[in-house]
């Protein structure tokens, strides 16, 4: 059996020709390919804006300068998640303050957020940056009510959660990203995500104001539109009216986003059969302590088991080409985030999950030989 990575691109020649298509235009970037991609995306989301940007973690960054994290707030998140999430905050010299995972579904446990914020003085806390982890989108609804009882605005890292959403308190579907209960979503388009473009981020929101702010940041802070000019020197004439980052989106990658966008709903359909296969396969298995399992609106970017002796399950994986990966290592346990003062058994619920997870292979590509070689190797290490 080749190697069979945890996840992978799917490039068809339809891609292709839409990236050659780019190639042989007058643009390669700040080209009309954008505003496509823009458009497309804020449509598929169900939001009013969306501002394409060169990957998740410049898009988590403009998200934090968009909503003026300085050295004086307090920001919480989940430990579980990739460093880019705490990081954003500490690019803006603002502090991270962690929370607990809820075991079951791998995601911040919003009682101990609630504990958290009750056990100091209201504007004690500034926000929150919740991450739909695997593809399980977070109660956005429920965690905006908790949000506006203590005035925190809400980041959402829905890197994992194209397509995914969660049932609100009226029985509807809400999206991930669709701007109705956070102030700010952001994804990736790295290519083991639901839609590749090599390199690439989205954000999207409903706040116009913020909207024209990450517009503004994206480009070094540099604004061409004469509208909102100090002074006008002539049709040459542009301003830097605060610091920005060039943290653009080429058109040669939006034209891949558009057209992987195209097939995205196609792709989670794939991703939702090889989850429920997993699932069945290994539901009341005796070595398996935890699974992602049949959630609706998981948007499964990951397929997560947790298991006994997950290192030797690991290396025995790695030995027959299957090529597992573990998500992720708390970030509280990391030494840079060690020298503000955590330690290890601050987070229990994280540090037991981290002990005995493992991320499956799962993309859209994944053969139904391929994945019964993986439910076959992973039994038969325990069992033969």
């Amino acid at each position: 059996m080749k190697p069979i990575p945890y996840g992978k691109q799917n490039i068809t020649e339809e891609d292709i020709q839409s990236v050659i298509e780019v190639l042989r235009s007058d643009y390669l970037t700040q080209g009309p390919k954008i505003f496509e991609f823009e458009s497309a995306f804020a449509k598929h989301i169900g939001c009013k804006y969306a501002v394409a940007v060169a990957n998740g973690t410049a898009a988590l960054h403009l998200s934090a300068m968009a909503l003026n994290i300085n050295s004086s707030q307090r920001v919480i998140t989940t430990p579980i998640t990739f460093a880019a999430s705490a990081n954003c905050v500490r690019f803006c010299n603002g502090n991270v303050v962690f929370s607990d995972i809820d075991p079951t579904t791998y995601l911040l446990d919003l009682k101990k957020v609630t504990k958290l914020l009750e056990s100091e003085p209201i504007g004690s806390f500034s926000g929150i940056i919740v991450v739909d982890f695997a593809g399980r989108a977070v109660n956005i609804e429920a965690l905006r009510e908790l949000a506006d009882k203590y005035g925190l605005w809400i980041i959402e890292d829905a890197c994992h959660a194209l397509g995914g959403y969660f049932i609100d308190s009226n029985g509807f579907n809400q999206k991930c990203g669709n701007g109705k209960f956070a102030d700010l979503t952001i994804f990736s388009f790295h290519p083991v995500k639901h839609i590749a473009t090599g390199e690439g981020g989205m954000i999207t929101t409903n706040d116009v104001s913020l909207y024209k702010r990450l517009l503004l940041t994206r480009t070094h802070g540099i604004t061409k539109n004469f509208d909102i000019f100090d002074e006008n020197h002539g049709n040459w004439y542009y301003e830097m009216q605060e610091l920005g980052y060039n943290y653009r989106l080429t058109d040669i990658h939006a034209s891949l986003g558009i057209s992987q966008l195209k097939r995205a709903d196609t792709s989670l359909k794939r991703r939702k059969e090889i989850a429920a296969t997993y699932y069945q396969a290994f539901n009341n298995k005796t070595f398996i302590k935890g699974q992602s399992g049949l959630i609706q609106g998981h948007a499964y970017h990951l397929y997560i088991i947790e298991v006994y002796d997950r290192k030797g399950l690991y290396d025995y994986l790695h030995k027959n080409n299957i090529l597992v990966q573990i998500h992720y290592i708390p970030l509280h346990l990391m030494p840079y985030y060690r020298q503000f003062g955590w330690e290890k058994g601050d987070f229990p619920n994280s540090e037991k999950y981290y002990a005995h997870c493992i991320s499956l292979p799962m993309y859209p590509t994944l053969s139904d030989e391929e994945q019964s070689y993986v439910i076959a190797k992973i039994i038969a290490y325990y069992e033969s």
